[in-house]
């Protein structure tokens, strides 16, 4: 009732939208479009050129083709472009309509002539923009990056946590919230899109143009329900026929291969666009100091073994046809993809526990198409819709009743390894449909208006199908099909005043949740006979972003949201496996503050420093964390009533030319339960403290130093290192036990390093990386080994 009535709803809002936009706004004019391309006076492309309007901050750079768009006001203007070695170019355009230019400059000494111009790239004004956002260019260093989660870790404010090597599980932390909190997008749409086994960790690198980091405040166009921040993936949009093609080989048998490609068909305007994403490993990194049986000795031993049940394999083929640059839409896609993951099981969530059989399988198939059209009805009106449907399936399989230890050696006992319960092959059916609809009507430089709505129904389907291999097993489980749907509606109104000086963006968001659930087993831990079964809830929330330049050096921002996250299917109902569900499980509300300041510096000639710092602070009702069971490493989610985080976080990136990058940050967090009294009016034994098992203190540093055109004209030679910095924390809170005594993960320091050479304007690249490069013992969620030193080789194709 509730999904059939916000419909109706929405579509009169829509209908209202537009017609008002229509009678008002009838006068106003499409912003027109630079574009160009930059070579030599030989014809050969010029990358990272910065191309700049004259007297204003609006400018880019040109991409690894030599190629720019600038959006710009009506009127003529002139165009400066600046590259090393260079003299410089001033060119004059008349602006008044869309113009594509070809641009040829000519060597020079040295000199790069006296005008001083800001060209700013789509990343840097994303980062000067109203909210609190880092935001990273992939699609240059596509050819250095072998691990995207390791890359995204290095952003300020952002700390990466996983339960072992590739195809682990791992928790995103930015500013203090973490894990579900963080919601995952691909270019607007939620990346559950692609079926639960697709995240950061497998996501194909190449396709990748940047990645954008929203910290607490997330703007209504990305329409999830994100509490403490969302990762928006924000894919290639090229324009011509491209084929892009890498495979890796790394330690611990790891193998991975990716292929992208378009055709385009100018006449027709076809587009054709497949995908393919491989990966394999075992894992089979060593284990340090764990405890095995000594039959000799008769007691307990610290060894070194190497994991024996952790190989993970993954699969990814998409297929996108549609077409391009016609009257009724500028695009229109439909697509079909299928994800297969396989995964060894070696570990719960304590590395005491050992798994010798155990596994899981997930498969999705998903269905979708988009269209986008600018001028829809309008000028200046752009529409964007996406429809989607995923059958998402995963399968828990625990049938041996075997107790493994680090030897791999197992002795049997009465129970499952993962529950200690009876065999099980655990299914989960989770089909997924989601609806998106983005209406944005600009109606001149200084204003525009955004409708967005978002619609995600989720199933979850449960059943057991182990009695068919143990017929004693029948009727011993009984089959749910429980439903969750989310409806997230935002309306935000941008401002820009003073020459884009000051901006300004308003919100209003509309959470629409509705549950029904049929599950009944287990009600001392699911809460099962207390649970609601069929209940919809609404909640309102918004916020504000504004930036305010001062001057160049010196800008200010402030962003507020009151947020509302609603909870996910796996942390309301499980996993399968070592996840009991929590049917009373309620959702977490947030104010989320941010305050920063930042700046350009010119230091002279070719040198460039910017920096940034940002106060943020959360207050958090019902947080949602996940509490483990120490004895059998099974896990629930729970809701603690009252959590703040408030902390700072600071990062200087500095560039001296094309030839030297570095960037250092730093964040503090301390999130603490402000809980005084427990439900039966004690006191509570952890008030003022530190949330447990979460960083509160890191830190990076990160250098790359580049050399072009070394052994000829168009190739790279880059090299990169990075070092990371995690201060100790406590694993459980600290106001049980004798504090001395507890446990607490120690502090870690982690250098990683890469080169890449590139050659035949990055047509070929071939990079050599080494994580861990110290072979430094490394821990992360409860104490989990991270991997030891490893090496990965990887060599791209890049031809169009």
């Amino acid at each position: 009732m509730a999904v059939h009535f916000y419909g109706n709803h929405i579509r009169i809002s829509v209908l209202f939208l537009l017609m008002s936009l229509a009678f008002v706004n009838t006068w106003a004019q499409t912003q027109p479009i630079i574009s160009g391309r930059v070579t030599d006076a030989k014809g050969a492309v010029l990358p990272m050129a910065s191309v700049a309007v004259k007297s204003t901050s609006t400018g880019t750079y040109t991409d690894d083709k030599g190629t720019f768009t600038l959006n710009v006001k009506p009127g003529v203007l002139t165009l400066i472009v600046q590259y090393m070695g260079f003299e410089t170019e001033e060119v004059k355009v008349d602006a008044r309509k869309s113009q594509h230019l070809e641009i040829s400059m000519h060597e020079s000494g040295y000199n790069l002539g006296d005008v001083t111009i800001t060209a700013k790239s789509n990343e840097q004004r994303l980062r000067e923009g109203a909210y609190a956002v880092n935001a990273l260019d992939i699609k240059s260093i596509a050819s250095s990056v072998t691990n995207l989660n390791e890359l995204v870790s290095r952003s300020s404010g952002v700390n990466l946590r996983t339960d072992g090597g590739l195809g682990s599980n791992f928790e995103l932390s930015l500013n203090g919230l973490s894990g579900n909190s963080i919601r995952y997008f691909v270019d607007g749409i939620p990346l559950t899109s692609k079926g639960n086994g697709v995240n950061l960790s497998n996501f194909p690198i190449n396709s990748i143009d940047r990645i954008e980091v929203y910290k607490g405040v997330v703007p209504s166009y990305l329409g999830g329900d994100a509490l403490g921040g969302a990762i928006n993936i924000v894919t290639k949009q090229e324009k011509k026929n491209f084929l892009d093609a890498s495979v890796s080989v790394g330690s611990f048998h790891t193998y991975t291969g990716e292929v992208n490609a378009q055709i385009v068909l100018p006449k027709s305007g076809i587009l054709v666009r497949p995908q393919l994403n491989i990966i394999h490993t075992k894992n089979d990194y060593k284990m340090h100091d764990v405890e095995v049986w000594n039959a000799e000795t008769s007691q307990y031993e610290t060894v070194t073994r190497k994991r024996f049940h952790d190989a993970y394999h993954h699969y990814m083929a998409q297929m996108e046809v549609g077409v391009e640059k016609k009257k009724w839409a500028d695009v229109f896609l439909i697509g079909a993809s299928y994800t297969k993951n396989d995964k060894e099981l070696q570990t719960g969530t304590i590395q005491t526990i050992v798994y010798g059989k155990a596994e899981r399988q997930e498969e999705a198939i998903n269905l979708q198409a988009k269209y986008t059209k600018k001028d829809f009805l309008l000028k200046n009106l752009a529409l964007n819709l996406y429809a989607g449907h995923t059958w998402d399936n995963s399968v828990t399989i625990d049938t041996t009743f075997h107790r493994y230890n680090w030897n791999g050696e197992s002795k049997e006992t009465s129970r499952n390894e993962l529950t200690g319960r009876e065999r099980s092959m655990r299914h989960y059916k989770r089909p997924t449909t989601i609806l998106r609809g983005n209406v944005n009507y600009v109606f001149n430089e200084h204003h525009s208006l955004s409708f967005n709505y978002l619609m995600s129904r989720t199933g979850n389907r449960r059943f057991d199908t182990a009695d068919d291999y143990y017929p004693y097993l029948k009727d011993t489980f009984e089959e749910t099909n429980d439903l969750i749907t989310r409806q997230t509606l935002g309306l935000s109104y941008e401002q820009s005043w003073m020459d884009g000086r000051w901006v300004n963006s308003f919100f209003v968001k509309d959470y629409v949740n509705h549950v029904s659930l049929e599950q009944e087993d287990i009600p001392s831990i699911t809460g099962a006979d207390k649970a609601e079964k069929n209940v919809t809830k609404n909640n309102v929330g918004g916020g504000i972003g504004t930036r305010f330049t001062i001057m160049e050096p010196l800008h200010v921002k402030l962003s507020y949201e009151r947020a509302e996250r609603l909870p996910l299917a796996r942390e309301l109902l499980g996993n399968g496996s070592t996840t009991y569900p929590n049917l009373l499980l309620r959702p977490e509300k947030s104010h989320n503050v941010n305050l920063g300041l930042f700046g350009n510096i010119k230091t002279g000639g070719m040198s460039h420093l910017y920096y940034e710092v940002t106060a943020f602070y959360r207050k958090v009702t019902d947080y949602i964390r996940l509490r483990v069971n120490d004895n059998d490493g099974t896990a629930q989610y729970e809701n603690v009533s009252n959590v703040t985080t408030k902390g700072i976080e600071g990062e200087v990136r500095y560039s001296l030319g094309r030839w030297l990058q570095t960037t250092a940050n730093v964040s503090f967090q301390e999130s603490l339960d402000m809980n005084e009294f427990l439900e039966n009016g004690s006191t509570s034994a952890t008030y003022k403290n530190r949330v447990p098992n979460k960083p509160w203190l890191n830190s990076n540093l990160d250098l790359t130093l580049t050399k072009y055109d070394l052994f000829g004209q168009g190739d790279r030679l880059r090299f990169n290192t990075l070092y990371q910095y995690v201060h100790w924390f406590y694993l459980s809170w600290e106001g049980y036990g004798y504090l001395p005594a507890k446990a607490r993960i120690p502090s870690q320091h982690m250098v990683n390093a890469s080169l890449t050479y590139s050659w035949h304007q990055e047509r070929y690249s071939i990079t050599v990386s080494c994580d861990n490069v110290l072979d430094k013992l490394a821990f992360d969620n409860y104490k989990l080994q991270k991997p030891g030193r490893s090496f990965t080789a990887k060599f791209r194709l890049y031809l169009r």
